[in-house]
């Protein structure tokens, strides 16, 4: 049996089991169809960025932004730019801290933007302040394993 990674849907939030050796193939949600691994970079809600962050297999770079934060929308394309070198081996997402201020308590966010990597279900590594795409590249290489 090939080995395999659990990966959550950041559409509808269904668990996937999805083959290692298929993740260049753009794998898509059984449930739902949204592609799991496209080089995008998906929004969270809530509940989505629990299971995301606590069960994936593959490392998950989660950047705490907001709406009104003007670091946070400059780096939004580098962020995507991040997302499109990184995949498939390293899921890029983003959380609104205006819309779930909960999450990003829990999170222990002081300032924002701010970047967490996931890996294992366990914080890997954090970077806060706005960075250019190489930057983001290599702190996700860095702490991805």
């Amino acid at each position: 049996m090939s080995e395999s990674a659990r990966l959550t849907c950041a559409t509808c939030g269904q668990g996937n089991r999805v083959p290692l050796a298929r993740l260049a193939e753009g794998p898509k949600c059984g449930t739902c169809g949204a592609a799991l691994v496209d080089g995008g970079v998906a929004e969270l809600d809530a509940a989505t960025h629990e299971k995301v962050t606590r069960s994936d297999g593959l490392p998950v770079l989660v950047d705490y932004w907001a709406p009104w934060c003007g670091p946070c929308r400059m780096m939004a394309p580098e962020f995507a730019k991040a997302a499109r070198t990184l995949a498939p081996g390293v899921r890029l997402m983003k959380l609104n801290t205006e819309d779930h201020p909960e999450v990003s308590a829990r999170a222990g966010i002081r300032g924002i933007p701010a970047l967490i990597l996931y890996r294992n279900g366990r914080e890997a590594g954090r970077l806060a302040g706005a960075r250019p795409a190489a930057e983001i590249v290599a702190f996700a290489r860095q702490h991805a394993g």
